[in-house]
């Protein structure tokens, strides 16, 4: 498998957004987050990453195909919805690298990309002389009707990249599940490495 992992600045990366817009509606339509997308909203969604002076784009390839992605950016940039729980905790967003996702096809995983996502998004925080790197995380119930049997969390590795959860930290993104007809608010909670330790 000629397989590589490249990173791209802001709008370096616009040449691919067909192939992550794509990535995005097929890997969130699984547990936990059921998300039922559309290509005109995730086009619209990653070109304000492309803007976001500071950005990165994390891309696994195989041969010519963008078989997974991950993004992110100063979180000095992003929406009300991101720092609104870092600024009521008295924490400052200009000292926060934000991951926005890692999405990356099932055939996959289990082969140590994931690894090298967190890793480029790390290096992008330490090159601006960033001190955090978080993310936030959809939270559904654990009786929830379409959580598989055999559905695994991420927490176990998030932890061993250094993540410590906050659940303090709590945000909603507003989406529509799956079979639903309206979106609803959906709570996250969010998870930072300090990038100086």
């Amino acid at each position: 498998m000629a397989l590589t992992i490249q990173s791209f600045s802001g709008s370096d990366a616009t040449p691919f957004f067909g192939d992550l817009a794509r990535l995005r509606s097929t890997v969130f339509r699984a547990f936990p987050y059921l998300y039922e997308g559309n290509p005109e909203y995730e086009q619209t969604y990653l070109s304000t990453y492309a803007k976001s002076e500071g950005s990165v784009f994390v891309l696994a390839i195989d041969d010519d195909q963008v078989v997974g992605v991950a993004t992110g950016t100063p979180m000095a940039g992003e929406t009300d919805e991101v720092k609104r729980p870092f600024l009521q905790a008295g924490l400052d967003p200009e000292q926060f690298f934000y991951f926005g996702e890692s999405v990356l096809l099932p055939q996959y995983r289990g082969q140590g990309i994931g690894v090298k996502f967190f890793e480029g998004r790390e290096a992008q925080a330490k090159k601006l002389g960033l001190s955090f790197a978080t993310f936030c995380a959809v939270e559904r119930p654990l009786d929830h009707p379409r959580r598989p049997v055999d559905y695994q969390p991420l927490d176990t590795f998030w932890s061993k990249r250094g993540y410590t959860h906050h659940p303090e930290l709590r945000t909603t993104f507003t989406w529509r599940d799956l079979d639903d007809t309206v979106e609803s608010p959906k709570p996250l909670s969010f998870w930072i490495r300090d990038l100086t330790a």
